[in-house]
C-alpha cells in the first residue's frame, strides 16, 4: 500500500466560493473574551475544516482583519461566517432563547465528558469557549444546557483554548456528519 503524501492540489477540496455554498452543520462557536489573535485564527481554521455554521467573537475577542489571525487562519477568516458582539453573556442568552443548545467547554463539578455527549441531528448547538486565563464567564456556565469537559490525564490541568476547541468541534462534526451521511443513504 502506497502512502505517498498528498500535494496541495490533491488536498484542495473546493474554492472559497464553493465553500460558502456548502451546507454547514448547525454549530456555532461563541468565543468569550479570547485574548490571543493566534487562538482566534486557529479557531477559524478549525471551523472551516469542520463546516461550522458561524463564529461569534464576544467581548475583547479579536476580529479579522488582523495579521496574527491571518497567520494561523490561513484564509479561513474569509470563508467562515463570523460576527462580533460586545457581550458574550447576552449573546448566549439570546441564542438560548432562539432554541440553540448552549454547550460550554469548561472544567466544572458535574461536567459531562465530551466523549459521552452525543449531539442530536435535529438540534442546534453553540459551543462556548473561554479566555485563556479565566475561562468561560460563570454566568454562561450557569445557563448552559450542558458543560463539556475534555478528560486529561497528565500533570497539566488545561489545554490551550484553540486546541480544546478543535477537539470539541471534531467531536461535533464527526457525529453530525454521520447523521447527514446516514440520511442520504436511506
Amino acid at each position: 500500500m502506497e502512502r505517498k503524501k498528498k500535494n496541495i492540489i490533491e488536498l484542495s477540496n473546493c474554492s472559497e466560493e464553493e465553500y460558502k455554498g456548502i451546507s454547514k452543520i448547525p454549530v456555532k462557536v461563541l468565543a468569550d473574551n479570547v485574548r490571543s489573535m493566534y487562538n482566534i485564527g486557529a479557531v477559524f481554521r478549525t471551523s472551516d475544516a469542520f463546516l461550522i455554521d458561524e463564529i461569534v467573537l464576544g467581548g475583547i475577542s479579536g476580529c479579522p482583519p488582523h495579521p496574527e489571525i491571518s497567520k494561523t487562519a490561513l484564509g479561513a477568516e474569509c470563508t467562515v461566517s463570523w460576527r462580533h458582539v460586545d457581550d458574550a453573556v447576552a449573546e448566549a442568552m439570546r441564542l438560548k432563547d432562539e432554541g440553540w443548545k448552549i454547550c460550554t467547554l469548561e472544567q466544572t463539578h458535574n461536567s459531562t465528558c465530551l466523549g459521552d455527549f452525543l449531539p442530536l441531528p435535529d438540534e442546534r448547538y453553540v459551543l462556548v469557549v473561554g479566555d485563556e486565563v479565566e475561562g468561560v464567564d460563570q454566568r454562561i456556565v450557569d445557563i448552559s444546557d450542558v458543560v463539556l469537559e475534555i478528560p486529561q490525564y497528565g500533570v497539566k490541568h488545561s489545554l490551550n483554548v484553540s486546541s480544546s476547541t478543535s477537539i470539541a468541534l471534531w467531536h461535533f462534526n464527526s457525529h453530525m456528519m454521520e447523521f447527514k451521511t446516514n440520511d442520504k443513504s436511506e
